[in-house]
């Protein structure tokens, strides 16, 4: 395993837990969000209101598989489960690690919904864009953490708790 890729929900902590857990794993860090935002020259939400949701998640994609062997945390936006090119090339070299919130824990976290660069198809509902990635966040993972009311030092631990038996699981059986 080289990478460890962090995948949920808008607001389960991906971009913040990401930092702490490469620290402590004495990882790179990378937030696709950020590199979109490097390569665009635009603000996520700019690029979903001009170019529209298909373009941005070609974008996405396209940053997502331009990343190689690496050593890091990546935290990866909420919408990369949509393209399976994307995860694809994901899990080929790291672990999945799925970070779980409850809608109404989303619902809370998000403050910024019209600003943070949410990918939601024209019409379609908070409720029914958790409904829709729920299933996907749950195929794509190796691993889950249950983050909903816990402190980030808290899921941090317990990550690092998990990828310890996983990887010597993995070990185990090859």
């Amino acid at each position: 395993m080289n990478n460890v890729i962090l995948i949920g929900l808008p607001g389960a902590g991906k971009s913040t837990l990401g930092v702490i857990l490469a620290k402590t794993l004495g990882m790179h860090f990378i937030d696709t969000d950020i590199i979109i935002q490097d390569k665009t020259g635009r603000l996520l939400q700019e690029i979903i209101n001009t170019d529209g949701v298909e373009r941005f998640l070609e974008i996405e994609e396209e940053c997502i598989l331009s990343l190689n062997k690496c050593h890091a945390v990546i935290s990866t936006g909420g919408s990369v489960v949509l393209r399976s090119r994307a995860m694809k090339h994901l899990t080929s070299d790291g672990m999945i690690i799925y970070l779980e919130i409850s809608y109404d824990e989303m619902v809370k976290r998000l403050k910024n919904i019209t600003t943070r660069g949410i990918v939601l198809e024209p019409g379609q509902s908070l409720r029914d864009m958790y409904d829709q990635r729920i299933p996907l966040y749950e195929r794509y993972a190796d691993i889950r953490i249950n983050c909903s009311g816990e402190a980030f030092e808290s899921v941090v631990e317990n990550v690092v708790l998990k990828i310890r038996e996983h990887t010597a699981v993995l070990a185990e059986h090859s």
